[in-house]
């Protein structure tokens, strides 16, 4: 028979190298080949043992190292040797990052697979510039959704989901801002895009879904785009940096606004 080895789909997490969870720790430490993804921070690939072959295949600003098929066929090609195989992505394996179709291929192959969860940016990007996705008095629902410029979206969908979180959006911001609009939303309604989350680069910018339909504001990639009243409370937080107490009455104000 053909020695088989193991295939781990493992999530970087978003960027700061201690949120790696301990279960990838223990999987990248035992790795005999890595092939890792552009947004995965440089530090953990150092976590591997010596021998540890580690290959890019990662995207940025649309371009591909490899295509997908060539990545999946490495990922065959490495486990077939009855290798110890780490698949490593930036954030969580299963959010827009081809963990499943991956998955899909390996499995129809033979292999085995498991996969350990990552934290994503959706949720850490928020969490790190102070914006709760749910507060019990402005938010009981929120969404994540793709923003990739290629992928036609039903925005009107997601009108009365009270937050947005929007992953690969920066480039079609101006675009997705007219669309919620149309779709209904406030066009008051607070924007929060975080640059480079969880790391010492972390930038925040704070708008309107007005202002970025008419004239977007300057953001950088990697960034996260957050839509919702909870965004006040980021924004007010990052006002407020040097400026002594939070005042309660002003923030009573915001929650209630």
């Amino acid at each position: 028979m053909t020695p088989v080895g193991k295939v781990y789909l493992v999530g970087a997490g978003p960027g700061d190298p201690e949120l790696l969870t301990i279960k990838a720790y223990k999987v990248l430490r035992s790795a005999d080949v890595v092939l890792y993804d552009a947004l995965v921070n440089k530090e953990i690939l150092s976590i591997t043992k010596n021998d540890c072959l580690k290959i890019y295949v990662g995207k940025r600003d649309g371009r591909h190292s490899l295509p997908q098929e060539e990545i999946n066929a490495l990922i065959y090609k490495f486990a077939s040797q009855d290798k110890i195989v780490v698949r490593l992505k930036g954030g969580d394996p299963f959010v827009f990052g081809r963990g499943g179709e991956e998955l899909l291929f390996l499995k129809d192959k033979g292999i085995d697979v498991e996969v350990v969860p990552g934290v994503s940016s959706a949720v850490a990007a928020p969490s790190s510039a102070f914006i709760p996705l749910t507060h019990r008095d402005m938010a009981s629902s929120f969404a994540v959704v793709t923003g990739h410029p290629g992928k036609e979206i039903r925005w009107d969908n997601f009108s009365g989901v009270d937050t947005l979180v929007i992953l690969m959006g920066v480039k079609n911001r101006q675009k997705i801002a007219k669309e919620l609009i149309l779709a209904g939303r406030d066009p008051q309604e607070r924007v929060a895009f975080i640059e480079k989350a969880t790391t010492p680069h972390q930038r925040e910018v704070f708008s309107t879904l007005w202002e970025v339909a008419q004239s977007p504001p300057e953001v950088r990639t990697p960034a996260v785009m957050v839509v919702g009243r909870v965004v006040n409370i980021g924004m007010f937080l990052a006002e407020l940096k040097g400026a002594g107490e939070l005042c309660l009455d002003t923030l009573n104000e915001l929650l209630s606004s």
